[in-house]
C-alpha cells in the first residue's frame, strides 16, 4: 500500500522515473542500440560511464555513421565475463588493473590506454535528513547520533566506485562504525538507485553520475577530496579479434569531441590529474 499512496506524490513519480533509468545499468549487460546488426560490436562499459557513454556514442553515431551495442555493469563482473570468452570486442574499465588482467592472460590486443580518471561523491535524496558536506563532517554526526540506518556503496569485492568509497570511509576511521550498514550495490548505479530513492539515508557513488540530470533532480552531493582514495584509472582496451567498427569507436573516446563530453560528466582527462 505505501508503495501506491507514494505514486501520487510528486517527487515520487520522479523517483520512479529516475528508476527506470538506473535499473538499466545496474544487472546483466544491456543492449542500448536500436539496431541489431551482426557488424555493430557489442562494448563492455563500467556502469559509472552510463549517463556520459550514451552521449558519446549519439556523437559517434552522428559523426561516423556506425554504431555499437553497450552493455555496462561491474567492472570486476565483465572481467569474469571476458575471461570466460563473453563476446565484447572492446572494454572500458572503472579500474585499469582489470585490464592488465585481460592482457595479462592474452585476452586483448594491447594494454589498452587511460581515457579518465573518476571522483566519488557523498550524494543523499532530498527527503535525507543527512547534511551532505566534502569532509563527510554530517555523516560523521548522523552516525554518532544513530541516524544511518542504511548507507550504499558499491561492492567493493568487485566494483572500483566501492572499493574508492571504502578507502575514503577508513581514511576517516568510518568504516568499522557504517559496515554494519551497508547496502551494497552489484555496481555504483545500483548503489546511486538505493541513495537516490530513499533506500538509504546517503551513498557514495560516482560523480558521473550525480551530474546525471535524473539524479539531480532527486538529490544534492559533495565531492570527495581525490586523495582520500586511490586514483579511479579508468583504462579502456581492444579484445582479441576486435572488429574495425570497435576499433573506430576506440579511436574515437580517444578524441576531442570524446574528451570534452566526459570532461563535462565528471571526468578528469589523465593528462590533466
Amino acid at each position: 500500500m505505501s508503495a501506491i499512496r507514494s505514486h501520487r506524490h510528486p517527487l515520487a513519480r520522479r523517483t520512479l522515473a529516475a528508476i527506470a533509468w538506473l535499473l538499466a545499468a545496474t544487472g546483466t549487460p544491456i543492449a542500448t542500440c536500436a539496431r541489431a546488426a551482426d557488424d555493430v560490436p557489442n562494448i563492455a562499459a563500467a556502469a559509472d560511464l552510463k549517463f556520459a557513454l550514451e552521449q558519446v556514442i549519439a556523437r559517434f553515431r552522428q559523426d561516423t555513421s556506425s554504431d555499437v551495442r553497450l552493455a555496462f555493469g561491474s567492472s570486476g563482473n565483465f572481467v569474469q565475463q571476458i575471461a570466460q570468452g563473453a563476446p565484447f570486442q572492446m572494454f572500458l574499465s572503472a579500474d585499469e588493473s582489470f585490464v592488465f588482467s585481460l592482457s595479462d592472460q592474452g585476452r586483448t590486443v594491447d594494454r589498452g590506454t587511460l581515457y579518465a580518471v573518476g571522483r566519488i561523491v557523498l550524494f543523499a535524496a532530498r527527503g535525507s535528513s543527512l547534511q551532505v558536506d566534502p569532509d563527510l563532517n554530517g555523516l560523521r554526526a548522523a552516525l554518532a547520533a544513530g541516524a544511518i540506518r542504511h548507507f550504499a556503496i558499491a561492492n567493493p569485492e568487485h566494483a572500483p566506485y566501492g572499493r574508492a568509497a571504502e578507502q575514503a570511509l577508513r581514511r576517516l576511521n568510518l568504516w568499522e562504525t557504517i559496515r554494519p550498514r551497508l547496502v551494497l550495490g552489484e555496481n555504483v548505479s545500483q548503489a546511486a538507485q538505493f541513495a537516490a530513492t530513499g533506500s538509504a539515508e546517503g551513498g557514495i557513488i560516482a560523480y558521473s553520475l550525480a551530474l546525471a540530470p535524473e539524479l539531480v533532480k532527486l538529490g544534492r552531493f559533495a565531492l570527495i577530496p581525490g586523495d582520500w582514495h586511490a586514483p579511479l584509472r579508468q583504462r579502456m582496451v581492444l579484445i582479441r579479434g576486435a572488429g574495425e567498427t570497435a576499433r573506430a569507436f576506440y579511436r574515437y573516446v580517444q578524441s576531442p569531441a570524446a574528451r570534452d563530453i566526459l570532461r563535462r560528466n565528471g571526468f578528469v582527462h589523465p593528462d590533466e590529474s
